[in-house]
């Protein structure tokens, strides 16, 4: 199994102190859980995309090219890339050149995004988001694929033989798709034989579990091989400690600054109570032991073979915040990774192939396409 930390960088008042880090500060705290993410041994590190308060994380790929200069292993996430609002040419060339700039090491995370007002600044409405999503996903994987691409999209101008540069150092880099509550992303991901990344945070397991095994069904459906589904999983908290009353004694403040977030965004708590939060939900909070039984209990439901845990330390002190990360890598990350299975694909940084050839194909359920030179588009799997 495959470890990721992950930040939609929310940038709120500290629920215990009640300052609030100044925005190049909170840029800073971000900076600096990526190269700790590095340090530690985890394999993944994500930044999200909200274009809406309270978040700073318009623009994943500037922060993301930071954090590939000050590391060297770690893979970089976008989590999500909201494609459903970007022109997929401008987000080609942004994420080709920090493919570049990593060494081969992104992963993008796509999905439509959420939020009205993220929505009114980027004039997608909640009838054409998905039919957003879906064209911007599929013109961005020509352009990743072809050396010229003609095409008429709905939602952009049309393209004419257009070479969009630089050309990729992974090619084809990975996608996964991120899913929350809808069928239609779990089917784009299906179709074309990517990996599936389940939100699996704000509600209890059931919803999350139903869209999962709609996936399985779709890969197979598009005649994938079913060994070969790869699908990840987010969690809705963490914090581990020697004992789980240390653990729930320690996480209380946090789990109120989770209720005051909701509360500022509007939506009303699945969880209402930490006791409850701390049983129904994702959540890993309690000793090592009671997180990997937890972790496997959820892959007895989704078969995942990598998970999230939150980058930010929140509530929690610097000093917390590392210890209870030090102590996933010693007592929990070793007895998951014996027990459970990694994606079946590299995870190391790419190396760059020639120019004008194409390099690794990091893609995981579709064998390599075949018949695609630089100007032909191999055909989707047939619906």
């Amino acid at each position: 199994m495959k470890f990721l930390l992950i930040s939609l960088i929310v940038h709120v008042p500290d629920p215990v102190t009640g300052t609030q880090p100044s925005t190049g500060e909170r840029f800073r705290e971000v900076i600096d859980n990526a190269v700790l993410a590095e340090e530690l041994g985890f394999d993944g590190f994500g930044v999200g995309e909200r274009h809406e308060r309270p978040f700073l994380s318009s623009s994943p790929p500037v922060v993301l090219s930071h954090i590939a200069a000050l590391t060297s292993r770690i893979r970089l996430f976008t989590a999500v890339t909201t494609l459903s609002l970007l022109d997929p040419v401008r987000a080609y060339e942004d994420y080709a050149t920090l493919d570049h700039l990593s060494g081969g090491r992104l992963e993008l995370i796509i999905g439509k995004g959420n939020g009205a007002a993220q929505r009114e600044l980027f004039h997608v409405t909640p009838e054409d988001q998905w039919d957003r999503n879906a064209e911007s996903y599929e013109l961005f994987r020509r352009i990743w694929r072809q050396g010229k691409v003609s095409a008429t999209p709905r939602f952009r101008p049309a393209l004419t033989d257009a070479e969009v540069w630089p050309r990729p150092l992974q090619r084809p880099i990975r996608v996964w798709h991120g899913s929350a509550t809808s069928r239609e992303s779990v089917d784009l991901a299906a179709r074309y034989g990517d990996p599936l990344f389940s939100a699996n945070v704000t509600h209890p397991i059931e919803p999350y579990a139903e869209l999962i095994s709609y996936y399985r069904e779709r890969w197979e459906h598009y005649g994938h091989d079913p060994a070969r589904a790869v699908v990840g999983a987010g969690t809705a908290g963490y914090y581990a400690a020697r004992t789980s009353q240390e653990a729930i004694a320690a996480y209380r403040p946090e789990f109120e600054g989770y209720l005051d977030l909701q509360k500022r965004l509007g939506l009303e708590p699945v969880f209402a109570t930490l006791e409850d939060f701390v049983e129904r939900s994702s959540a890993l909070i309690g000793s090592p032991q009671q997180v990997i039984e937890k972790v496997h209990r959820y892959h007895e439901r989704f078969g995942h073979s990598a998970i999230h845990l939150h980058a930010d330390a929140g509530a929690f002190t610097q000093a917390q915040h590392r210890a209870s990360l030090e102590l996933f890598q010693s007592d929990i990350a070793p007895a998951l990774r014996r027990d459970l299975p990694g994606p079946p694909f590299p995870w190391a940084p790419v190396l760059p192939g020639p120019e004008t050839g194409t390099g690794p194909d990091t893609g995981t359920g579709s064998p390599p396409e075949t018949g695609a030179g630089p100007g032909a588009e191999p055909s989707a799997p047939a619906p």
